[in-house]
């Protein structure tokens, strides 16, 4: 059984930014209510002609670009996304036709928020089961399709973008560069995060998932490094869902990674959904604050309150 790496990420962002003070011009708010709750200043947001395919595809070809490889050499397509209008084609066979693929597997998986890591522990069981050799992971979403902007306490927190990964087998002389998956979730408390209705709306019970992520949380992520047999201490870079500011500062700090870099992407980007980690790492990768082969952990939750979390060795 061979183990995995990602050989290259990529992200994208649509080019409309929205600021705090642009929604205050919208609903009851301020620029200094946002950021002292959430910690965001600005995000980036989708027209309605950038379907959510469409930013999955841009950060998909940058990825592969980056890889060395053609959308020819991927043999499976997995993209997270719970913001897709349609249901068929999916968004993964829609990304495979944008960018002229071959005749790759196509799915889309739906665990929102922890969707990425999700997907990404798929990639990694896929190569090492030997039934895909070149995997394309994308996380992207289009959260202010499903907003209600009339709606103080959601609408700060949302931007779309799209970040991926490309996934493929380590040399037989490699250690593997993903390491074991730790998911699951807490199906009674499903209810505290909803995409739900017709139009489709996002809405959370944002105490609830406070008190849930910074409490409940940080054991799971040191069990997550546990099997992958590195310490918190270890880590160069945390990665978390880049959900609110206020979550991700204490989960960190829970967690005992004291020399790590801490990613703080939400403050520009906003709740991306599935689309944060990726796009949160990419960044990170892009400015050179992790070097390549440090130990880095990824960790989702969120919506369904599902968790799913990694630790990777960076690209």
């Amino acid at each position: 059984m061979t183990g995995t790496r990602i050989a290259a990420l990529g992200h994208y962002q649509p080019a409309k930014v929205l600021t705090n003070h642009d929604l205050a011009a919208l609903v009851d708010t301020s620029d200094e209510w946002i950021s002292s709750r959430v910690g965001i200043r600005t995000r980036h947001v989708a027209g309605p002609d950038e379907p959510v395919d469409e930013l999955a595809a841009h950060a998909g070809a940058k990825a592969l670009a980056a890889a060395g490889l053609t959308p020819a050499d991927v043999d499976l397509v997995l993209v997270a996304t719970s913001t897709a209008t349609d249901r068929s084609p999916n968004t993964a066979a829609r990304v495979a036709a944008r960018l002229s693929m071959g005749s790759p597997a196509v799915m889309d998986l739906n665990v929102v928020c922890a969707g990425f890591t999700h997907a990404l522990a798929t990639a990694d069981h896929a190569v090492r089961a030997g039934s895909a050799a070149r995997v394309l992971v994308i996380g992207a979403d289009k959260m202010t399709a499903v907003t209600d902007w009339t709606d103080r306490s959601t609408c700060v927190l949302v931007g779309d973008g799209a970040g991926a990964a490309v996934v493929v087998a380590t040399g037989q002389a490699e250690e593997p560069g993903i390491g074991p998956v730790l998911w699951g979730s807490v199906p009674e408390m499903g209810h505290a995060v909803r995409i739900e209705g017709t139009p489709p709306r996002f809405a959370q019970e944002g105490q609830s998932v406070y008190r849930w992520a910074t409490t409940r949380l940080p054991p799971i992520a040191r069990e997550v490094c546990a099997r992958a047999g590195v310490t918190p201490e270890e880590l160069a870079a945390v990665v978390l869902h880049q959900a609110n500011l206020r979550i991700i500062e204490p989960v960190a700090q829970k967690i005992g990674a004291i020399n790590a870099v801490i990613a703080r992407d939400v403050v520009e980007s906003g709740n991306t959904s599935a689309a944060s980690i990726p796009m949160a790492l990419s960044k990170l990768v892009d400015r050179g604050e992790v070097e390549s082969g440090a130990p880095v952990l990824l960790f989702g939750f969120g919506g369904n309150l599902s968790y799913a979390g990694q630790v990777i060795r960076c690209p």
